[in-house]
């Protein structure tokens, strides 16, 4: 099994709907958390790992046995972050993400509480 370990509370914690996120999670929508790259303090297993190019590219890591994506390393997006998929944190769930990105794609049926922030 893989894992990522972190110190602290995440300095970004949002879900996105754009369609790389869909494609990644298979789902509606991604859920990431950032943390300062000094705050992930251990990464663990055989990870493989999947790259784009360009200056909104990324790498995203993945584990090689079951092939969840477990983190990613953005070109352009907060370069000096590590954004964790949501969904790894299982054991010691997030607080609730807060905000809401790509709101263009956005699923016409999925609603959102209205105290969240919201980018285009």
């Amino acid at each position: 099994m893989c894992s990522v370990t972190v110190e602290g509370e995440p300095s970004l914690n949002a879900i996105c709907h754009c369609s790389s996120c869909k494609r990644r999670t298979g789902s509606a929508f991604g859920w990431s958390a950032y943390f300062p790259d000094d705050k992930v303090v251990a990464k663990t297993g055989d990870m493989l790992v999947y790259a784009k190019d360009g200056p909104s590219g990324y790498n995203r890591f993945f584990c090689a046995r079951c092939g969840t994506t477990l983190y990613w390393k953005s070109f352009g997006f907060l370069p000096d972050q590590t954004g964790i998929a949501g969904g790894c944190f299982a054991g010691e769930p997030l607080p609730a993400p807060n905000i809401s990105s790509s709101e263009s794609g956005r699923c016409d049926w999925l609603p959102l509480p209205a105290d969240w922030l919201t980018a285009p």
